[in-house]
C-alpha cells in the first residue's frame, strides 16, 4: 500500500521534516537525489534537492519535479521557507514542498526515508525480531556496552525498553525487572523522577550520572538521544565507577546514530498505523469486495463484529479523536486497535464474543478480551468516570464482512441522532446499541421519508397548521398529545396541563377545522409521522 507525502512527513515528526506546501494525496514510492540540471526521475518519487544553492535553483527543481509528476521536493533552509519558492510550489499545484531541518545529513535522510518507504510497502513484516532497525538497536546497545565496559539498555521517551546489551547478569534487580517487563518498574521510575532525571533528559543533551539508590539500585550513566531538539529516548548504563570523558564522547556519537534509528522506528509505527487505518476504512466502506490485496477483509480478526462510532459532545476534530481513542485503547491493553476515520466520524471494529467464551493464547494464558464488545463496555465505564461526555454507538452485529458497510452506516446513524439531540446521551455505560434504540431509528427514518418540506399530501395537517398560525390555536400540539396517549384523555390532558374537558373541546373544534377519521390506525400512524416531521415530537413524561 502506497503512502502519501503527508503521512511520511507526519510520521517522522516536525523535528526532522516539515510540510511547507501540501499537495493533496500525492503518493511516494521511492527517493531520488537531484543535482542542479539533472533530469528528475519518475512519478511518485520524493526528490531531495541536494545540490540546490539558491532560490532560482529551488524553483527550477520544483518545475522539473512537477513535469515528472514527482510526489514532493525536499529542500533545506533557507530555500524551503523562501516565500517566492513557496509561491511557485502553490502555483504548480504539486509536488509538495517539504523542509528538511538544518544540520541534517543528506545521507541520513536517504537511509531513513528509504527504510520507511520500503517497510510501508510490506507493513506486515515490520514486527519485532524481523530484519530492520530493531535488530540494529541491539547491535548498537552492544557497541555502547563495549565502549564503557558496562551493561546498557536503550529506552524510548516513555521508559519502554527497546534493546539491551549482553552481560545483564551483572546488573541490579531494577535492571532485571526492566528487561523482563520491557518497561522500567514504577518504583524505579519514582526514584529517578525524584532525582530530576527525566526533567533533565527532556531539556538537555548533557550526560547524566545518578548515584546508587534504594533496594540495591546501582549508579547509572544516562545519555539522552535527541534529534532536531526533540527527546526521543536514552541510553542507560549501569556503572560502578566514573566513566572517562573520552568514553562519554564516544557514547554520545552512538546516541546520534541511535536517534536516526528511533526516528525510523517511530516513522514505521506511524506508517503502519496509517496503513492499518486505510485498510479498515476500505473494509468498512466496501466489505469483502475482493478478499485479496491490502484492503482485504481477510486481515480482520475472527467475527462476528460490531462497528463502533465514537463521539464527544464538544465535536472534537476526528484526527484528535483518533489519537485520543488510540491512546485509551493502548492503555487498556488493546495493542493493535482497529480504528479509522470515515466520512468525518471515528469508527472502530470490535469482536462480539459470546459470553463466557475465553480463548486461550499460545502461551496458555486466558485472553483478557481486549478489542471485544465486553472490553469496550468496561473501558467506557472507566473513561466515563473522568470524561462523561465521551460515548460510543454500535450498529447491529455483522456476521460476515459483506455486512460491515451496513453496520457502519447504522453506527454512524446512531451517532448523528445523538449529536442532533434525537437520542439521549448514554448514561453511566457510555454505550448505545442499535438493539436499544431501534424504535427511535425506525421513527426517524420514517419521518425523514415523509418529506414534510414537499407538502402535506392533502392531509388535514395543512388546514390545522394554517388555523394555528392565523388564530394562535394549539390544535397540532393537542392532536400530537392525543395520539401519544390514544384511549387515555386523562394522560393526554395531563401532558398538556389542561383539564380533560378542555382536551375534548379542542378535539371537537379541530375536527370542525379539518375533519379526520381518528379511528383508523393507518391514519393515526400517518398523522403522527407528519407531526413529528413538523416538530411536534413525543414529549417525555412529566414535561
Amino acid at each position: 500500500m502506497m503512502i502519501t507525502v503527508t503521512d511520511l512527513v507526519d510520521s517522522l515528526g516536525a523535528g526532522f521534516l516539515r510540510t511547507v506546501v501540501a499537495a493533496g494525496d500525492a503518493e511516494v514510492h521511492d527517493v531520488a537525489l537531484a543535482e542542479p540540471g539533472d533530469a528528475v526521475g519518475q512519478p511518485g518519487e520524493l526528490v531531495l534537492g541536494v545540490g540546490v544553492a539558491d532560490r532560482a535553483g529551488a524553483v527550477a527543481l520544483l518545475e522539473r519535479a512537477a513535469r515528472a509528476a514527482a510526489g514532493g521536493v525536499v529542500l533545506k533552509g533557507p530555500f524551503a521557507g523562501d516565500p517566492q519558492v513557496a509561491r511557485a510550489a502553490r502555483e504548480l499545484a504539486g509536488p509538495a514542498l517539504v523542509e528538511l531541518q538544518p544540520h541534517t545529513s543528506w545521507a541520513h535522510v536517504v537511509w531513513l526515508l528509504r527504510g520507511v518507504i520500503d517497510r510501508a510497502s510490506a507493513p506486515d513484516t515490520s514486527r519485532l525480531g524481523s530484519p530492520g532497525p530493531h535488530v540494529d538497536l541491539f547491535a548498537l546497545a552492544d557497541t555502547a556496552a563495549e565502549i564503557i565496559d558496562a551493561p546498557v539498555t536503550v529506552e524510548d521517551a516513555q521508559s519502554r525498553v527497546l534493546a539491551y546489551s549482553a552481560r545483564q547478569d551483572t546488573t541490579d534487580p531494577a535492571r532485571v525487572s526492566t528487561i523482563v517487563g520491557r518497561r522500567v518498574p514504577p518504583e524505579t521510575l519514582t526514584h529517578f523522577r525524584a532525582g530530576g532525571v527525566f526533567r533533565r533528559l527532556a531539556r538537555s543533551s548533557d550526560p547524566i550520572w545518578t548515584p546508587a539508590g534504594p533496594d540495591g539500585t546501582l549508579p547509572r550513566l544516562i545519555i539522552p538521544v535527541r534529534a532536531g531538539g526533540e527527546w526521543l529516548g536514552s541510553i542507560w548504563a549501569v556503572v560502578r565507577s566514573p566513566v572517562p570523558p573520552e568514553r562519554i564522547r564516544e557514547l554520545s556519537d552512538v546516541a546520534s546514530v541511535l536517534a536516526l534509528h528511533l526516528l525510523r522506528l517511530r516513522a514505521e509505527a506511524g506508517i503502519a498505523r496509517r496503513v492499518s487505518t486505510g485498510r479498515l476504512r476500505v473494509t468498512l466502506r466496501e466489505g469483502a469486495a475482493t478478499g485479496t490485496g491490502p484492503g482485504a477483509a481477510s486481515a480482520l480478526p475472527a467475527g462476528p463484529w460490531r462497528v463502533v462510532a465514537f463521539g464527544s459532545p464538544d465535536g472534537t476534530d476526528v484526527r484528535r479523536q483518533l489519537d485520543l481513542w488510540e491512546s485509551v485503547a493502548l492503555r487498556f491493553g488493546w495493542h493493535q486497535p482497529l480504528l479509522t476515520d470515515l466520512d468525518g466520524l471515528l469508527f472502530g471494529l470490535v469482536v462480539e464474543r459470546p459470553r463466557g467464551r475465553r480463548p486461550v493464547t499460545a502461551g496458555g494464558m486466558a485472553d483478557a478480551g481486549a478489542g471485544t464488545l465486553d472490553w469496550l463496555r468496561h473501558v467506557l465505564r472507566e473513561v466515563h468516570a473522568h470524561d462523561p461526555g465521551l460515548y460510543a454507538a454500535t450498529g447491529c452485529t455483522a456476521r460476515s464482512p459483506d455486512q460491515l458497510p451496513r453496520a457502519t452506516a447504522e453506527a454512524g446513524e446512531l451517532h448523528r441522532l445523538i449529536g442532533a439531540g434525537r437520542l439521549p446521551l448514554p448514561g453511566r455505560t457510555g454505550l448505545v446499541l442499535m438493539e436499544d434504540a431501534w424504535d427511535t431509528v425506525v421513527v426517524e427514518r420514517a419521518t425523514a421519508a415523509v418529506g414534510i418540506d414537499a407538502g402535506l399530501l392533502g392531509g388535514p395537517l395543512a388546514a390545522l397548521r394554517a388555523h394555528d398560525e392565523e388564530h394562535g390555536t394549539p390544535y397540532r400540539a393537542t392532536l400530537a398529545a392525543w395520539l401519544d396517549h390514544f384511549g387515555d384523555p386523562q394522560s393526554a390532558a395531563r401532558l398538556l396541563r389542561i383539564h380533560p374537558n378542555t382536551l375534548r373541546y379542542r378535539l371537537r373544534k379541530l375536527d370542525e377545522v379539518a375533519p379526520v377519521d381518528l379511528s383508523s390506525p393507518r391514519v393515526r400512524l400517518a398523522l403522527r409521522l407528519q407531526l413529528t416531521a413538523m416538530g411536534e415530537g413525543p414529549r417525555p413524561a412529566g414535561h
